[in-house]
């Protein structure tokens, strides 16, 4: 599916919106380098039209019964289910991820949707019958009221819909900023939700950048934010939106480490590091971009990823066999790019230099391939920053302490994997490293969606995680009611007070 060079405009109150917008930006085909449609950008006007619509919506969605709500859900799952193949298409053709990424995109996204399905047991209150002489006390969760949710360009189906199925099967009504990069999935997943029967005005987009962002961290009628970015962004949403009193969840950066251990499987280590490194082109938050080798076992590592690298098939992902597309935009790729340059300079070996990968795609696509940096210093802007692309830095340590000194002096906490045949060193690990989701011979430990999402230090602002239990925590507030049916027996008022004796 190519993307019609038309105009992306927001969805408010059900439908496409019919203004006219100020101001409007490129979209990209990342794959040739052609613009492939303009998308509206919105202003405060626009946003404060979408937030009193979600307002309006909600005084009568927060009322709809836990049934109706569920059954919007499973149409929607049903729905998405069917039309998943064209989800697919649209995130392909804007962000350049090859269809099969894509594809397995959605199908997280739909594990999402189905943990959303089960909100009549995901709110059950708790109940003490009795606390104190006939008086019984019990707690409800309630929805929020309007909520915002602005999601990443790497994942532009999957990331709205860990966090927009929750909120609305609370029973908030939701205002979605999705990247500008690639903003048809959101309009593709509005669309999905009215057909479900979702009423007007509890799903809106609005498409735009930082002063639509700052407009819901500043609207007084928006009372919580849900945020995917980079840490800097994520640390001004968290301190922006809890300056003007909203719950805010912003998740931040990464720089996952990957610990591999001398008793590993080293097909198994270099097959999973390939993967989780240039999987997407490495735009993932998850990607794992440092592999951790501890000796001896780096040579005969690095020689595997090698061989591995090489055969990577790279180009356009519409393409039959491509294991790897472009970046996201050309701006983008150049940033990344600028890594490669440095990293030499800064004293790493250049063992593979993506930059001479074959590709199968047009030349004016955004490309950059594989790239693998050997003995790569933690004092280094190739080891601390977060490049967000297709480039992999090996680090090498001399014991499982060095390792585990490596990664919890990291700022980031997002994930981390540990490569290993020992029971003994995994569990130890898995209790010491200072990172909020662990794999045990697993490279990109996303867990599903009934477990939730999140990371520590620098990578998580705020006290919940996304999607899963603590998703519908974040989404609902707790009241706590303690009430006494007076016995029709009881033969006058008990005010409650002392009697004298």
């Amino acid at each position: 599916m190519r993307i019609a060079p038309e105009r992306i405009t927001h969805w408010i109150g059900g439908k496409p919106w019919q203004g006219e917008g100020a101001r409007s930006g490129d979209v990209f085909d990342p794959a040739t380098g052609r613009v492939a449609g303009r998308v509206d950008l919105a202003d405060a006007a626009v946003v404060d039209e979408a937030v009193a619509g979600a307002g309006e919506a909600f005084t009568r969605w927060r009322g709809a019964s836990l049934a109706q709500r569920a059954n919007v859900m499973f149409a929607f799952r049903e729905l998405l289910n069917a039309r998943k193949g064209e989800l697919t298409a649209i995130v392909t053709a804007e962000h350049g991820k090859v269809l099969a990424d894509a594809a397995g995109e959605v199908q997280r996204a739909l594990e999402a949707v189905e943990f959303a399905c089960g909100i009549p047991h995901l709110l059950k209150g708790g109940f003490s019958e009795n606390a104190s002489t006939k008086v019984d006390v019990w707690s409800i969760q309630q929805p929020l009221g309007v909520v915002g949710v602005v999601s990443p360009f790497n994942f532009p189906a999957m990331v709205p819909l860990w966090f927009v199925p929750n909120a609305i099967a609370c029973g908030n009504t939701v205002v979605l900023k999705p990247s500008e990069k690639d903003p048809s999935a959101a309009n593709f997943i509005a669309a999905l939700f009215a057909e479900a029967g979702l009423p007007d005005g509890v799903l809106n987009v609005v498409h735009g950048d930082k002063p639509a962002v700052d407009r819901l961290l500043e609207h007084p009628d928006v009372k919580a934010i849900s945020f995917v970015g980079s840490t800097p962004i994520a640390k001004y949403v968290y301190e922006t939106g809890t300056r003007h009193g909203k719950r805010v969840q912003a998740l931040g950066g990464a720089k996952n480490h990957m610990v591999v251990l001398p008793d590993a499987d080293l097909d198994l280590a270099a097959d999973a590091a390939v993967s989780a490194g240039f999987g997407s082109a490495g735009e993932r938050c998850m990607a794992i971009s440092v592999v951790v080798a501890v000796e001896p076992v780096g040579d005969e590592l690095v020689a595997k990823i090698v061989d591995r690298v090489r055969d990577l098939h790279v180009g356009d992902g519409r393409r039959p066999g491509c294991e790897m597309g472009p970046l996201v935009t050309g701006a983008h790729r150049d940033r990344v790019l600028s890594y490669v340059d440095n990293g030499r300079a800064e004293g790493a070996s250049l063992v593979v230099d993506g930059r001479s990968h074959a590709i199968d795609g047009e030349a004016d696509g955004f490309w950059l391939g594989p790239t693998l940096f050997d003995h790569v210093g933690v004092d280094t802007a190739l080891y601390r920053d977060e490049i967000f692309g297709p480039v992999l830095s090996v680090v090498r340590v001399a014991t499982y302490d060095d390792a585990l000194e490596v990664v919890n002096a990291n700022p980031y906490g997002n994930g981390t994997a540990i490569f290993t045949h020992d029971g003994g060193a995994a569990r130890r690990f898995q209790h010491e490293v200072e990172v909020g989701m662990v794999g045990v011979n697993v490279p990109i430990p996303v867990p599903v969606a009934y477990y939730s999402f999140g990371g520590w230090k620098d990578s998580l602002f705020g006290d919940s995680h996304a999607y899963g239990p603590e998703g519908v925590h974040f989404f609902t507030r707790t009241k706590v009611v303690t009430g006494r049916w007076p016995d029709p027996a009881h033969g006058g008022v008990n005010l409650g007070f002392p009697q004298n004796t």
